[in-house]
């Protein structure tokens, strides 16, 4: 009897026209980006997980959602999120989730998150630039402008 296992095939397709010219260099504009993709049906109900993915030179390749959680979190699974941003060759990501309740600051568990999806993208040589929680009004709060990105 003969041994076989099931073949893996890896592909990433860009669409043109889609991608975003200018860089994400700024917390404002990335809000924007991500503001305006959000669903505005329940940015205020629950949690949402996503990431950015980002070419060398932080342009905009795409979103990915993460996670769809509860009230107060959400549960983000690293080796799905990893598996995303490796198929994609992303050089960089920036995290990103929204707080229904409005709170514009960072809880226990977003940091505890952040630094170890921090470590992990640097097992592969991936920038994480910032992670950004949304609010329902379009405000948000910055990990990198609050000094939080920092090892």
């Amino acid at each position: 009897m003969k041994n076989e296992v099931n073949e893996i095939q890896v592909s990433y397709c860009e669409k043109l026209g889609v991608l975003n010219s200018e860089p994400a260099n700024s917390s404002d504009r990335v809000a924007k980006i991500l503001f305006e993709n959000w669903d505005k049906n329940t940015i205020g109900l629950h949690e949402t997980f996503k990431v950015l993915l980002l070419n060398n030179a932080n342009i905009v390749k795409g979103s990915y959602q993460a996670s769809t959680g509860g009230l107060t979190g959400t549960l983000v699974d690293l080796r799905l999120l990893f598996a995303v941003v490796l198929k994609t060759v992303s050089a960089g990501i920036i995290l990103a989730h929204n707080h229904p309740s409005g709170t514009n600051k960072a809880s226990g568990a977003d940091i505890a998150l952040t630094k170890k999806i921090k470590r992990a993208a640097e097992l592969f040589d991936i920038r994480v630039l910032d992670h950004i929680i949304i609010l329902p009004d379009g405000t948000y709060f910055s990990f990198r402008d609050n000094g939080m990105m920092e090892n």
